[in-house]
């Protein structure tokens, strides 16, 4: 899944220290990272195994940052299966960096909601996924590991520490359920009928495929999802990409401020 010329270059850049988190920023969040001086920035260009960029709202960089003895990789835009058909997309940067030592991942996203309570700028912890596109990112891998379970795919110890570092910064955060449908289109009202009846909160493009891929990688996961619209069938208001862009942006400060507090608090407990 990766190749050894990008786990030597990230072991160059990160100068002996292992990646602890990983943290992807779903559309339009790129600013949740915060850049600072010391930060180390490889262009995914640069790195084999990582995908180009090629959806608006993605950066396509990875920022590598120092925290006590070890290092937290933001990466700053993904892969979705819509762009190429493959929903190993991120396979082979989640292999690269879980084998420079990564435990946990935090993964974002925005999405649409279909509870008239989480209005466009919520923050949403998750709490589970329904993989409704029925794509697995470990179609065609041969090893026992494949059948992975995901009795358990959102760590409850981490999540528990989300909420806690809510409350630490003074920041609303709701739970609910993520169904991943393939995109690019967005929901028919129909469908949107049928995921709330199935018990969906949030409805998405993306973060099962990198979930699926972390927990067969060993890895830890939490999730977080900024609500950008209500769903197709719930507002008079068609949804958009550039809507999606726009209120991503509006709500990432206080994403910044949310995973800036549980990674500080995640430190401190080691």
């Amino acid at each position: 899944m990766r190749s050894t010329a990008t786990i030597d270059l990230l072991r160059e850049r990160l100068g002996g220290r292992p990646i602890e988190t990983i943290v992807i920023l779903g559309t339009g969040l790129g600013d949740v990272a915060r850049i600072q001086p010391d930060d180390c920035i490889v262009d995914y260009r640069d790195l084999p195994d990582f995908p180009q960029a090629r959806v608006s709202g993605h950066d396509g960089r990875l920022v590598l940052r120092t925290q006590g003895t070890h290092c937290i990789a933001f990466l700053l835009g993904r892969a979705h299966f819509y762009e190429s058909g493959d929903a190993r997309a991120m396979a082979g940067a989640l292999s690269a960096l879980a084998e420079c030592g990564a435990k946990k991942m935090l993964v974002t996203c925005a999405s649409g909601s279909t509870r008239a309570d989480l209005v466009p700028g919520s923050l949403v912890l998750l709490r589970d996924h329904i993989n409704f596109s029925g794509i697995n990112p470990l179609i065609g891998v041969s090893d026992d590991r494949r059948f992975v379970s995901m009795s358990h795919a959102y760590d409850g110890e981490l999540s528990a520490s989300l909420h806690q570092a809510a409350k630490t910064a003074d920041i609303p955060l709701h739970e609910g359920i993520y169904m991943w449908f393939s995109g690019p289109s967005f929901e028919t009202p129909a469908e949107v009928r049928m995921a709330k009846t199935f018990g969906a909160d949030l409805l998405g493009m993306s973060t099962v495929p990198e979930v699926i891929l972390a927990r067969y990688l060993g890895l830890r996961v939490a999730g977080l999802s900024i609500v950008t619209n209500h769903a197709a069938g719930l507002s008079d208001l068609a949804p958009s990409h550039e809507e999606t862009k726009r209120v991503a942006a509006q709500g990432a400060d206080k994403m910044a401020q949310l995973i800036a507090a549980f990674l500080e608090q995640d430190e401190k407990h080691g």
